[in-house]
């Protein structure tokens, strides 16, 4: 009896160290996997936050048609977030709905969208912030789409620039310059440009805005001016 319990003890111990060999390597061999997939995915060089302007009760500028800017405003930017995103570029949005960030519409909602916008830009990090507005004047004759840089950022400027020569060569009737703007969310990164796609003011303008062939063109040529200033294309 004492023999089967000891033989038994021995069968036991041998099975234990089995499993633990056995499993040993099984887990080893699974963390060898995985550190071999994840080491072979090429992490994005270059990040992006597309800002669509305005949400939620703020709807800005109103076309004659009842269209609202915000949601011209999300869909382009949209449509140049998976334009981006098919470079290998890191695109992260401030707003992915019609939704505005204030919160409970309250006093100092505005206040508190701007400031949700600029925790999203400095948790991201990017190395560039586009904002995405639309136009409205008085005058139903102004048109065209126009890029404002930074205030004292030479990359935003030179952006600005070159993308502004991106516009006027493909998108007819775009504004000839780019202007310089103070505005909050491009104060929020190092380099930061707003682009006024066009004027909803404008009937014309607006009857192209509310189509998704000119919002792609829209987008395919703030792509372009991006591409061709960073050199993306050459990676």
């Amino acid at each position: 009896m004492i023999v089967v319990v000891k033989n038994l003890k021995i069968v036991l111990c041998y099975l234990l160290i089995f499993t633990v060999l056995f499993c040993g390597n099984a887990y080893m061999a699974y963390l060898n996997n995985n550190t071999q997939a994840s080491s072979s995915t090429p992490l994005p060089r270059f990040s992006v936050v597309i800002d669509a302007g305005h949400g939620g009760v703020d709807s800005g500028c109103v076309g004659s048609k009842g269209v609202y800017e915000r949601d011209i405003n999300l869909s382009i930017a949209q449509k140049l977030g998976n334009m981006l995103n098919t470079l290998g570029v890191k695109v992260t949005y401030t707003r992915t709905n019609a939704d505005g960030l204030y919160g409970t519409f309250a006093s100092g909602h505005k206040m508190r969208d701007m400031r949700a916008r600029e925790a999203i830009i400095k948790k991201a990090n990017p190395n560039l912030v586009v904002s995405i507005h639309l136009n409205s004047y008085t005058n139903t004759a102004a048109h065209g789409a126009q890029v404002f840089y930074k205030l004292n950022s030479d990359i935003s400027r030179e952006l600005g620039q070159e993308l502004q020569e991106m516009f006027v060569e493909q998108v007819e009737g775009s504004r000839k310059e780019c202007s310089p703007g103070d505005f909050y969310i491009l104060n929020c990164s190092p380099a930061g440009i707003l682009v006024e796609c066009g004027f909803l003011s404008n009937p014309d303008e607006e009857a192209k805005l509310i189509t998704d062939s000119y919002q792609e063109k829209i987008a395919y040529t703030i792509m372009c001016g991006i591409v061709e200033y960073f050199g993306l294309s050459e990676s």
